[in-house]
């Protein structure tokens, strides 16, 4: 039986924009697989360190699940870990829950960048 192409949903949803943040071309690409949700930041035109962002639930806790960062690929320096959470946690909850692999490349470390970047974030959710 033929189903109309409007009913296929796509395996792979992604989207992308790009912001000057600070004077830096920052690009962002979100994109929603089965099982995880990929978010790419660059201002450097690469993927750079790849961290996995990882929700711990606890049965029978009402409260939002702690997050595990792990670096997968990169620089594993404190920073990173910081910054991950701070990014992309609200996409994990949003998302029901789904771990995040986050692919970071940063010139501008600064806190505004990173409250803007989250913004940006938000314009691509396909969570």
């Amino acid at each position: 039986m033929n189903t109309p192409s409007a009913a296929v949903k796509p395996v792979v949803i992604s989207k992308q924009a790009e912001e000057v943040i600070n004077g830096v071309v920052t690009q962002v690409v979100c994109t929603a697989f089965t099982d995880h949700i990929l978010v790419v930041v660059t201002q450097y035109g690469k993927m750079g360190t790849l961290v996995s962002v990882t929700p711990n639930i606890v049965a029978g806790d009402l409260g939002k699940p702690t997050l595990t960062t792990k670096v997968l690929l990169g620089c594993d320096e404190p920073f990173i870990h910081v910054c991950a959470k701070n990014l992309v946690s609200f996409v994990s909850q949003e998302s029901k829950n789904k771990p995040v692999l986050l692919a970071v490349a940063l010139k501008d470390k600064n806190v505004d960048c990173i409250k803007t970047l989250k913004e940006v974030i938000k314009t691509c959710q396909v969570w």
